[in-house]
């Protein structure tokens, strides 16, 4: 060896020499493992790599349709061979597949294999044979169906693809389309089968697109044929542009603008004028009645997004409607349709092939009330011009005839689509239109007085012919009232009982027998005729109160109370409820809306029977020589008592309203049983309850004659 290779050995060796202490002291810092001895080095290079495994085609099939449940399309289109995405680009697998299984609300996709087979002549492919069953908007859709799987150059398993994946009868270019079978919305009918809410038609109003005049270089809609329209049909020309610039748009779509009356002739005329414009016939729910059962019935709109979200899983789709206020939203559970679907594939001739899914409508269940629709309009043509309440109810069954609130509006305008001018009308119409006031609560007056009797007489605080004394025009307890006196607008002959005072309608009278009554047992008197309690009646009512606090808190109230001021709160059908245990032996009978039901006493022996005949001698002999005596009728015994009172908010208080009532009902037994108890606001300066009678009277008339 030369001295200069050995030399170039040293070198080598001192480097390796580095290189082995440096590997050491790394090895004593460093947290890592020792290298392998070298012995199991040279083993493990002697010994193959272990092979990588294999993902079954049972398995894959089964992550597959995985990935379809959770809408993992781009997972799904990473298992097909080379050869499928060749014939299909990923974004058209994805649009297709997401298109079919979220268009029939694919879910619960389960899949079961039942055999894997090899293919004799073609190793590396498999056949794996399963069946799928998944929920859809038209019920379980179930099938068998064969897939096939090759190993592609890495070795690994591949779906080979094309539309009979998704469905066995699904071509490469057809359609599967999903159409809803549309179900008829329950009807409601009055007590002799004349419709109050059912199915009716109007006009819709709306553009084709491919036939409107374009401008020639934007080809955008012509601005004057928008604007003319969208001042017809009070809408504004962003309104419309925006639904014709919607996603679903094609030239020869029909794209809705408004649904109209169906006799809107000189309106359909004007809007005929503007190309492109097309007017067709369209279903909607109908209220015949119009203003006159308004609040009763209600109306439906076209469900919300949120409505939508959470009633999805029973039913309900975009076009369905829902029921908004009144009887349609009470019982939209009843009255609902339940429209059918069902899941089919279109050729590419447009031919249906295959029906893969069918559920059938249901229509919604009818319903059948106890009011009569002459009545019902009848209470509404005589009070539209004030705004009020009236019940009419059958005294001896509870059925109830007429509810009707004024004043009103009308609720086909809601299903047809607001107008904004219409809209405006009842939005600032300060005697609030859309409010229902036979729901609600309103100072009783002296409709109050024949309860105060009722209550007292059974609670032994007087008798009826007791006589209280006459206390002129004005009267207080004694000089710790201060400066508050119960006043009574007439003076009369005779003693002041139960009869006389009841005609003349006497404060004083009933402001003693209050405070005879006690504080204690006419809170529970009330409470006993069903004050706080809920009215157990289909529609819901507000409450009865005695008074914010509950009871009474000073004799002033007390005595207030007693002839229906204070802060006594009565509903009206609650009241009506009230009077027909005077010609029902003291019991009082439930109202009751629905036809088919039984007629039932809410509160038996609310008073005695004897109490009960006592009051009601009292209101026959306020009709006939009292302050009802205007609504006599010849030949018929009535009984009623009229009541005002006063809103102020001081006894003093010269600006305040009044509330007028009256409560009238046939006592004689007869073929027409009636009682109407009619509330009107703001008869200050009108008569008083003295303008509620006549209206009252002449509803009797017609009925009774």
């Amino acid at each position: 060896m030369s001295k200069k290779s050995a030399k170039i050995i040293g070198v080598i060796l001192i480097c390796m020499n580095i290189a082995l202490i440096g590997a050491v002291v790394f090895a004593l810092r460093s947290p890592l493992p020792l290298p392998l001895p070298l012995e199991t080095v040279f083993r493990a290079a002697q010994d193959p790599m272990p092979e990588r495994e294999i993902v079954s085609p049972d398995a894959l099939l089964l992550q597959y349709f995985e990935h379809a449940e959770n809408g993992r399309f781009e997972d799904m289109y990473a298992m097909l061979t080379a050869a499928s995405r060749d014939v299909i680009s990923r974004e058209d697998f994805v649009e297709r597949n997401r298109n079919i299984y979220e268009g029939i609300g694919a879910g619960n996709i389960v899949a079961v294999v039942r055999e894997i087979s090899e293919v004799a002549d073609r190793p590396g492919r498999k056949i794996v044979t399963y069946a799928i069953t998944m929920d859809t908007v038209a019920g379980e859709i179930s099938f068998d169906n064969q897939a096939v799987f090759e190993r592609d150059s890495g070795s690994e398993y591949r779906l080979q693809w094309d539309s009979t994946k998704i469905f066995p009868e699904l071509g490469d270019s057809d359609r599967v389309r999903v159409n809803i079978l549309h179900a008829e919305r329950g009807r409601i009918y009055d007590r002799y089968g004349d419709m109050l809410a059912g199915p009716g038609t109007a006009s819709a109003v709306g553009f084709i697109p491919g036939r409107m005049i374009r401008d020639e270089i934007s080809l955008e809609p012509d601005e004057d044929d928008i604007a003319k329209v969208a001042e017809l049909l009070e809408m504004t020309p962003e309104g419309i542009i925006r639904r014709l610039n919607a996603s679903y748009v094609r030239d020869d779509v029909f794209v809705q603008l408004r649904i109209i009356p169906r006799d809107a002739q000189d309106l359909i005329d004007e809007l005929l004028t503007v190309q492109g414009i097309m007017v067709s016939t369209a279903h909607v729910r109908y209220y015949p009645l119009g203003r006159s059962a308004a609040h009763l019935v209600g109306y439906v709109q076209n469900i919300n997004a949120e409505e939508l979200e959470a009633r999805r899983d029973y039913g309900y789709h975009m076009n369905s409607v829902i029921g908004r206020t009144g009887l349609e939203r009470m019982y939209e559970d009843i009255l609902r349709a339940r429209d059918g679907r069902e899941i089919f594939i279109l050729n590419t001739e447009g031919n249906r092939t295959t029906t893969l899914a069918h559920t059938p409508p249901q229509n919604g269940q009818n319903i059948r009330l106890t009011i009569d629709a002459h009545i019902q309009q009848q209470v509404y043509e005589k009070f539209s011009g004030d705004k009020s309440a009236s019940v009419v109810t059958n005294p001896l069954t509870g059925e109830v005839l007429a509810l009707v609130s004024t004043p009103s509006y009308d609720p086909n305008e809601f299903v047809r689509g607001m107008r904004t001018s219409v809209w405006s009308e009842i939005y600032e119409d300060e005697n609030l239109p859309l409010f229902n006031r036979f729901r609600a609560t309103f100072s009783p007056g002296s409709t109050m007085k024949p309860i105060t009797a009722a209550i007292g007489l059974d609670a032994g605080a007087f008798r009826y012919d007791e006589n209280f004394g006459q206390s002129g025009l004005r009267w207080q307890q004694d000089a710790s009232w201060g400066r508050f006196f119960v006043t009574t607008v007439r003076e009369y002959d005779g003693p002041a009982n139960l009869n006389n005072a009841m005609a003349w309608s006497d404060n004083i009278y009933f402001a003693k027998a209050a405070l005879r009554i006690g504080a204690d047992a006419f809170a529970n008197g009330l409470a006993n005729v069903g004050f706080g309690d809920a009215i157990p009646f289909e529609y819901a009512l507000f409450r009865s109160s005695v008074s914010q606090a509950g009871g009474f808190t000073s004799d002033i109230q007390l005595a207030d109370s007693g002839y229906g001021q204070g802060e006594i709160q009565v509903n009206p059908v609650h009241l009506a409820a009230i009077y027909s245990a005077f010609v029902n032996d003291g019991d009082i009978i439930a109202p009751r809306l629905f036809l088919d039901e039984v007629s039932e006493i809410w509160l038996p022996r609310a008073f005695s029977p004897e109490t009960a005949e006592l009051v009601l001698n009292s209101l026959i002999f306020s009709v006939e020589v009292g302050t009802g005596r205007n609504a006599q009728l010849p030949g018929v015994v009535l009984g009623g008592k009229t009541g005002t009172a006063e809103i102020k908010l001081a006894q003093d208080d010269e600006t305040g309203t009044e509330i007028g009532w009256f409560v009238m009902l046939t006592v004689d037994e007869t073929d027409v049983p009636l009682l109407v108890a009619s509330m009107v606001e703001d008869v200050h300066g009108r008569g008083g309850s003295g303008y509620v009678v006549p209206l009252v009277a002449e509803l009797f008339r017609s009925r009774l004659f």
